[in-house]
């Protein structure tokens, strides 16, 4: 296996790990939901072989295809912790295109935990 095809394999990996331990943590990791993630981490796959610079953002893109696809399916996720006393509302994936992506809440501008973090 070349180095390239490795560092891909890991970033999926760690990726698909980390978006699953947030469904897990907010107890939605059921079937349809993994099949969810494992479609967004076929796509994305696709998408670093396009773009190999890219692999470093990988986990916030595949939590926020997920996000996206439960959002078409269920609703929002996850919503957010902070503002409990208003309209629910899902937190957002920060930075967009990046690394080292963070769940936040964009109403209170607060950092609420890592992807793969969540309580």
């Amino acid at each position: 296996m070349d180095p390239t095809t490795s560092a891909l394999e890991q970033a999926l990996h760690a990726a698909r790990a980390l978006v699953m331990a947030d469904l897990t943590a907010r107890e939605v990791a059921v079937a349809d939901v993994v099949s969810l993630v494992e479609d967004a981490v076929a796509h994305r796959r696709w998408w670093v072989e396009q773009w190999p610079e890219g692999v470093e953002y990988v986990v916030g893109l595949v939590a926020q295809d997920v996000q996206d696809a439960l959002l078409e399916r269920y609703g929002r996720w996850p919503l957010c912790p902070v503002c409990v006393d208003s309209d629910p509302h899902a937190l957002e994936v920060e930075p967009e295109l990046g690394p080292d992506p963070h769940w936040v809440c964009a109403k209170a501008a607060v950092i609420v935990a890592r992807v793969g973090a969540l309580q």
